[in-house]
């Protein structure tokens, strides 16, 4: 029996020490609440949007600590999160409006703080959406942006499908460095109707995030408005070489050369794409190189032609518009023996026989100065024989 309250007293004692060791842990455990006020804010920039937020309440046990955000932020049909650690209350960042937005914010404390475990809040949430007018039938198609030989921009566009006929469209834009909004000032029109716009000078304008907003107006119903986002780096069409160069070193290899397109794009920001051509083949390659040589055989074709265009490469840009394709040059054995005939065998000949026949005029007047004296000679000769 003795034993029996033994290890009741036991046990009773062992369940007060770990009530007692759970509500220390509890008390001593350090919580931190997500961050106040979490907002998306969208200041008129076409898609440039701001998230804003408030430190958390005050934090009981580590007000010496330094308080860190992980930011998480994405369009809504987007499958991948982009993921930010900050100590700042904001951040910046482009998003396209045709599609919501998400995000979510919580607190971080540092181990140091925290007796070396992680400690984090629980999330906060915000989305943010545009708000729509009209049908996505009425908004505009086929939208394409080029950025001709680096100097100059331009958009064109199609009519929305489901748009009336006296609907008009305006383009506005934005970009890092302007303080405003601007508006296209010189469009380009098909029955009166803007399907295009050539824009002015972008200064201090590449590598950024360019934001385009083109809606419209009718009469007769209210028109979707249509967002991009794009680097005009990435959207650039150089100019193709200016001419060719074919040297015909010998009968077994071609040197082609070319020059740099002109304009403000650097030589070294080019590739170039070349293809060759014979009478049953075809040949291509691309080079940063503004020169090419290329072998022949005798079995090969009788007649070779060459077109190059050129882009922007990976150096200077992430993607880019090859350029048109430049005049063709040909190239065909019989026009490089006519030539060698024209330049070299005919004059050798022509020098040749001027030679030979110099040396003949010069040998028969040789011949009969030699026959005039001999006949003089002789003649004196037979004087002699008659004296005597």
């Amino acid at each position: 029996m003795a034993f029996i309250c033994l290890d009741l007293r036991c046990l009773f004692i062992f369940l007060i020490c770990t009530e007692f060791s759970s509500t220390f842990s509890s008390s001593t455990e350090i919580k931190v609440n997500p961050p106040q006020d979490f907002v998306i804010v969208d200041p008129g920039y076409l898609g440039y949007l701001y998230l804003q937020w408030q430190p958390p309440l005050a934090l009981e046990n580590s007000k010496e600590c330094t308080i860190e955000y992980k930011l998480q932020y994405r369009n809504i049909n987007s499958e991948r999160w982009k993921t930010i650690i900050t100590k700042n209350l904001y951040y910046k960042d482009g998003f396209d409006l045709n599609q919501g937005i998400e995000a979510k914010i919580r607190t971080l404390l540092s181990r140091q703080c925290t007796n070396g475990s992680e400690v984090q809040s629980s999330w906060s949430e915000a989305t943010y959406w545009t708000s729509e007018q009209g049908t996505l039938e009425t908004k505009i198609q086929d939208m394409v942006c080029v950025y001709y030989n680096w100097q100059y921009l331009i958009c064109s566009w199609k009519p929305g499908v489901g748009a009336h006929l006296d609907t008009n469209y305006t383009l506005f834009y934005w970009y890092e460095g302007l303080e405003h909004t601007s508006q296209c000032v010189d469009y380009i029109k098909s029955n009166g109707v803007n399907v295009g716009c050539t824009f002015p000078s972008l200064e201090s304008s590449d590598y950024k995030d360019f934001f385009v907003c083109v809606n419209g107006s009718s009469e007769s119903k209210p028109i979707r408005s249509s967002y991009y986002i794009f680097q005009l780096q990435n959207i650039v069409k150089p100019l193709p070489p200016d001419y060719l160069n074919l040297t015909v070193k010998n009968i077994f290899e071609i040197n082609l050369k070319w020059s740099t397109p002109k304009g403000p794009i650097p030589a070294k920001c080019f590739i170039y794409e070349v293809v060759l051509t014979g009478d049953e083949t075809s040949w291509m390659t691309t080079t940063i190189e503004n020169e090419i040589r290329i072998p022949r055989t005798s079995n090969e074709s009788q007649q070779l032609c060459f077109l190059i265009r050129s882009k922007v490469n990976i150096y200077c840009s992430e993607d880019g518009l090859w350029s048109e394709w430049s005049d063709e040059e040909c190239w065909i054995v019989d026009g490089v023996w006519t030539k060698t005939m024209v330049f070299f065998v005919i004059p050798f000949i022509f020098v040749s026989f001027f030679i030979l026949l110099i040396t003949c005029l010069l040998l028969y007047k040789h011949k009969a100065v030699l026959k005039k004296i001999f006949l003089t000679k002789k003649e004196a000769f037979s004087r002699q024989e008659t004296l005597c």
